[in-house]
């Protein structure tokens, strides 16, 4: 009976786990997406200050990046283009493009080679989004689509 007991409580434990929490092998680059790319803050005055505190770099060197995109928008409302909110981009199964446009600010480099001497202009736009996402969690901005009303 005492086993019978065990088997129930560990049942009721595992069946009590939420299925939809994030997977350790995603959680870095989640974390580097939201890093690099989402900001609800962001405007185009604070482009040179947010890539040196974030310390965006061209891929693992300090060479300074020519172009960044943040989203002004909460993380919630970006996982969603990965739950229904988007849809198959160029028919892959990883790309999403929402079904919303978002709002934009990309950062172009001014002048500057490498870390911590890189200046940028910030241009704000609306588009729609295309991200990459791994078990319903963005991982990768590839890229945006013109608005057009």
């Amino acid at each position: 009976m005492e086993a019978h007991l065990s088997a129930v409580i560990l049942l009721l434990i595992l069946c009590s786990i939420d299925v939809k929490a994030q997977p350790a092998h995603i959680k870095p680059r989640y974390e580097k997406f939201l890093n690099q790319h989402v900001d609800v803050q962001m405007n185009d005055q604070r482009c040179s200050s947010e890539m040196k505190k974030r310390h965006i770099t061209e891929g693992q060197t300090n060479k300074c990046k020519i172009f960044n995109t943040f989203i002004t928008a909460q993380k919630q409302e970006l996982r969603k283009v990965c739950n229904g909110a988007g849809q198959s981009y160029k028919g892959s199964a990883r790309m999403y493009v929402s079904n919303q446009p978002f709002p934009l600010v990309t950062c172009k480099l001014q002048s500057g080679d490498r870390y911590p001497n890189c200046v940028y202009s910030g241009k704000s736009s609306t588009r729609y989004i295309v991200v990459a996402c791994d078990k319903k969690w963005p991982i990768h901005y590839d890229g945006d689509i013109i608005a057009t009303i």
